[in-house]
């Protein structure tokens, strides 16, 4: 059983047996290629989240109507790549294990393969939807093939062809977007194909991954490698609601980079996503 931990995303204090979703941060940036500093972003959602409130006007649901425990930030070995991946594997493991669904608070966009690994071993007809700036289909960055830059390459590498659905890549190397022609189902730019990829995957189980910076930086400055022409945040959000008629079995969040929008928006906007999405993804 997970011990609760003492600073609590606002509304996320149930207790664990009771939780139908488990939320964890993974503060880890190890491999970022541009600006570091995602490791400090789930501490900051967890002190700025008590600037929203628990209720959503969006969907008429409050975070008090559902069952979340916020089980704090995993130590993160710095040193290891792998092995931080597979503590964060072990700890999505736990939580599907306890009948529970995970959520997890990034770090760079390469702690999404812990979590994947686990839930494809659970989940065999496992599908990804990413929602993200960056295509991250390289298949090694720098020689390197565990970095952020390489995190849903190496997910293809466990779950195959047409099963991964992309959405906002505006970001990425020639390679990178062939690649997608033959392997993944990518919309540049926008959310225009999302209805069509929900048909598409229809009844699978479904993993979704959101890195933030698939938002303009002109709304969201505070992430690591910033890339012009995204979505607006009320886009975000119907997308968001959109997906969540899919089997969604655990997401997670990532990319805020707190010390790079000193203003606070940004870990603002990143807070009230997150109820956002608790509210349209827990069971």
């Amino acid at each position: 059983m997970l011990e609760k931990n003492v600073s609590a995303f606002i509304g996320c204090d149930c207790e664990y047996e009771e939780a139908a979703t488990v939320l964890f941060g993974a503060p880890f940036d190890s491999t970022t290629s541009f600006r570091p500093g995602t490791r400090f972003a789930s501490s900051a959602m967890r002190s700025e989240s008590f600037g929203i409130e628990t209720f959503s006007p969006y969907q008429d649901r409050d975070l008090t109507d559902i069952k979340v425990f916020d089980s704090g930030d995993l130590e993160l070995p710095f040193g290891s790549t792998e092995q931080a991946l597979r503590d964060i594997e072990e700890r999505t493991e736990t939580i599907f294990a306890d009948g529970k669904m995970p959520c997890m608070i990034g770090g760079e966009h390469l702690v999404t393969l812990g979590a994947v690994r686990a839930a494809v071993k659970r989940y065999p007809e496992l599908h990804i939807i990413q929602f993200d700036a960056h295509a991250d289909l390289r298949e090694d960055y720098l020689g390197v093939r565990l970095s952020h830059a390489c995190v849903l390459r190496r997910c293809h590498d466990l779950v195959g062809d047409g099963r991964i659905f992309q959405f906002g890549i505006r970001s990425g190397e020639r390679e990178e977007f062939e690649f997608a022609k033959q392997h993944t189902f990518m919309n540049r730019f926008t959310f225009d194909r999302l209805e069509e990829a929900v048909k598409k995957i229809g009844k699978a189980p479904v993993y979704f991954t959101l890195d933030l910076d698939v938002l303009d930086p002109a709304e969201f400055p505070g992430t690591g490698t910033p890339e012009a022409g995204g979505v607006r945040f009320t886009e975000l959000l119907k997308a968001i609601r959109t997906i969540g008629e899919l089997d969604i079995k655990a997401f997670d969040m990532n990319e805020l980079s707190p010390v790079y929008d000193q203003s606070g928006r940004s870990t603002a906007l990143a807070c009230k996503l997150l109820r956002e999405m608790l509210l349209r993804f827990s069971r």
